[in-house]
């Protein structure tokens, strides 16, 4: 009996209100296979498998139904074939050539080409071939396998592949676009041939490069010049001692450095003035030459130019140490004076000065007195450090937020423009202006958002016509290319011209709120006020004899029918004639303010009342 059972049933089967049993015992899990008497099977339990009862009665008493199609065709050749397949009659049957091919080599002065050394097998059994390459030590080259087992057909493409009677020796065999030289073959390759009454021709020299002559080079062996090294160590060898010629000079100078400052001039492109310190170690004449350190010298700090070692005055360069037999003169204290200049593997490095203990010893020993010689100072260097162009990451401001700090501060946002003008955006209707004609009857609404300055452009369009409408620009700050500065509300007027990236767009028209959001800044949009339209036109009166001949001509060069009313095209027209210069902003708030009826027609009555008004003002 669990533990669960033993309680009342009136506690709810919660969580918290049930407890494991800890008398149990017995906590697997039901298996679907399993092994009896050796044998796996499945427990059916719980699996219900439909079955066809007629099929178990025909099975039981009867015939079972014929399952299979056909019959069995009885075996041809299958005990003593008479004609043996090639995987029988040739088994374990190889034809080997050995060739070669030629393989180019660039960037090495030493050699131009290569020839790489193969050998190729033929399987007679399944007409198989693969290609190997003996391996040569030091040669820089990954060989061994060349070419996996497989048929390789003559031309790429095709199901022609090769067969033993397409070699022969002294032919090119061209596998997957790689040509090969065959120049040799084995003795059983050779007899096969014969036997199948093709015999072979004679083989020729396998040729020669320079990398196959330097590598006999490198493995003749010379002589030493000199024998003295080995008399010594035999000597030693055999017991005797050891002769060591500078032991008395080591025990005299040992810890005594020499110190100079030298100077390289260096006159490649990037090159300047360097400046090392030469230690001279008196106890074996060795000398090191070591890097001056400076702040901001916009170089890697290398602790050492010369490591320790003897400097020759005229170094003899071989590939490698003690192949000539030429003696090198090396630098010695009496070389090393303030002024001179030493050569040190072509490079000519001035020495102006050297520590105390230098100019003692140099008074001392050989009755020399070193005198510092006296540079130039340099001129501190001012560095012009140019900012960056714009990566096109992020907006221009955290970009130079890097270039400005190495801890970078996001910019500081105009919070309280944010605050106030947020709400406010100026929708405008544009029309693409482009040297393709049909470019620019494409018509879009460009968004300004007040309070970040961000534009956003949508593209319109119409059933059939043959144009995607949706986004076209996402909304981003933009520059004016002209100014280089961001757009501005104040750069939004009717009829300017905006480029975003490499789009011009001209404005067209905008919304009834952003009409009315320009005329409340008179001090921002000073084309929107219609004050200083009328101003405007008045100031156009001082070509008149008086200020009522400018009125009539105006109103019968605008209103030629008479009709008291004229629209949009008649307006610009009559102020094109007149030589009035009003912007297509300034002639869209004068036919707002002048429509009286809301039919998009200027009222010649209103704009009389406007400008005498205006003038008795």
């Amino acid at each position: 009996m669990s533990l669960n059972s033993q309680f009342p049933k009136q506690v709810p089967f919660l969580p918290g209100h049930v407890f494991s049993d800890p008398f149990k015992e017995n906590h697997h899990k039901t298996q679907q296979f399993s092994y009896i008497n050796g044998t796996v099977q499945e427990k059916t339990n719980f699996i219900h498998e439909e079955f066809d009862p007629n099929l178990l009665d025909s099975m039981k008493f009867s015939t079972p139904p014929n399952l299979t199609y056909g019959r069995r065709q009885p075996p041809e050749n299958d005990y003593i074939p008479r004609i043996q397949p090639p995987w029988l009659k040739y088994d374990r049957a190889v034809l080997r050539f050995y060739g070669y091919f030629q393989e180019s080599v660039v960037e090495n002065p030493n050699e131009n080409y290569r020839i790489r050394k193969v050998i190729i097998y033929y399987y007679l059994s399944d007409g198989t071939i693969h290609i190997t390459e003996p391996r040569i030590p030091n040669s820089g080259i990954p060989q061994g396998l060349f070419i996996k087992r497989q048929k390789i057909p003559k031309m790429l493409g095709k199901q022609d592949f090769y067969q033993w009677e397409d070699f022969q020796l002294c032919q090119n065999v061209n596998f997957f676009e790689r040509v090969f030289r065959i120049q040799d073959c084995d003795s059983y390759t050779r007899e096969f041939y014969e036997y199948m009454g093709k015999p072979l021709g004679l083989p020729e020299q396998l040729p020669k490069d320079n990398f196959e002559g330097q590598r006999e080079t490198k493995e003749l062996k010379i002589n030493p010049p000199d024998t003295k090294e080995y008399k010594e160590y035999f000597e030693v060898k055999l017991g005797g001692g050891h002769p060591n010629g500078g032991l008395n000079k080591y025990l005299q100078n040992d810890r005594k450095v020499l110190s100079f400052d030298i100077i390289w001039d260096d006159s490649s492109i990037e090159g300047q003035l360097n400046y090392y310190t030469l230690n001279y170690y008196l106890a074996d004449d060795t000398c090191e030459v070591k890097e001056v350190r400076k702040q901001n010298s916009g170089k890697d700090p290398y602790p050492l130019m010369l490591r320790r070692q003897k400097i020759p005055k005229q170094p003899i360069l071989t590939h490698y140490p003690g192949m000539t037999l030429k003696k090198e003169e090396y630098y010695s204290p009496q070389d090393l004076i303030c002024g001179n200049t030493v050569k040190i593997y072509g490079r000519e490095c001035f020495i102006y000065g050297c520590d105390d203990f230098t100019k003692e010893y140099y008074l001392n020993v050989l009755g020399i007195q070193q005198k510092p010689a006296v540079l130039k100072q340099e001129r501190g260097k001012k560095f012009y450090h140019p900012v960056p162009p714009y990566n096109g990451y992020g907006y221009e401001e955290d970009s130079l937020g890097s270039v400005y700090s190495l801890q970078p501060k996001p910019p500081k946002k105009d919070v309280r423009k944010n605050f106030t003008q947020d709400q406010f955006i100026l929708r405008f209707e544009a029309r693409l202006i482009s040297e393709v004609r049909e470019e620019n009857s494409r018509r879009f609404i460009i968004s300004f958002y007040c309070g970040d300055d961000t534009i956003q452009v949508y593209q319109t369009s119409e059933r059939n016509s043959g144009i995607w409408g949706g986004k076209f620009l996402e909304r981003s700050r933009q520059k004016n290319p002209l100014t280089n500065d961001y757009y501005t509300e104040k750069d939004f007027q009717l009829g300017a011209i905006v480029q975003f990236n490499v789009y011009k767009f001209q404005l067209i028209r905008g919304d009834e709120f952003t009409i009315n959001y320009m005329k409340q800044k008179p001090d921002v949009f000073k084309e929107a006020d219609i004050s200083q339209i009328i101003a405007k036109l008045r100031l156009f009166a001082d070509n008149y004899p008086n200020f009522d001949s400018f009125l009539l001509d105006l109103m019968k060069k605008l209103d030629k029918q008479l009709k008291g009313y004229i629209d949009f095209d008649e307006l610009s027209q009559g102020l094109k004639e007149l030589g009035f210069n009003l912007t297509l902003q300034e002639q869209y708030i004068l036919m707002r303010e002048f429509d009286k009826n809301g039919e998009w027609k200027l009222c010649m009555r209103s704009l009389w009342e406007g400008l005498v008004g205006r003038r008795n003002e």
